[in-house]
């Protein structure tokens, strides 16, 4: 008994661990996306994309920063950058910025 209670003390404690920034929380599962950015840049004729995942909080992996995101799709004039939020039960994250120019 003493075991299964330390179990269950460790999966409620591992449950909620893998969280990532987000506009609104969903506690079972997040899926959202918002605005992040604005520029006086015209044009949005590209879009690229980066992201990073975490399982549990314990493994966090990714770039998901604009620079990279912009690399992706050879964007030198930025004009918005989104961000895309997803998560689950603390279990699984993941966080993809969105960048739009030319």
């Amino acid at each position: 008994m003493k075991k299964l209670m330390v179990l269950l003390i460790g999966v409620f404690f591992l449950a909620g661990c893998a969280v990532v920034k987000t506009p609104l929380t969903g506690f079972i599962y997040s899926d959202v996306k918002a605005p992040f950015a604005v520029t006086s840049n015209t044009g949005a004729d590209r879009v690229g994309t980066a992201e990073a995942t975490s399982i549990l909080g314990i493994v966090a992996l990714g770039d998901a920063s604009i620079d990279a995101a912009a690399k992706s799709a050879g964007i030198t004039k930025i004009h918005h950058v989104d961000e895309h939020v997803t998560g689950i039960l603390g279990i699984y994250a993941r966080y993809k910025v969105v960048v739009y120019g030319e």
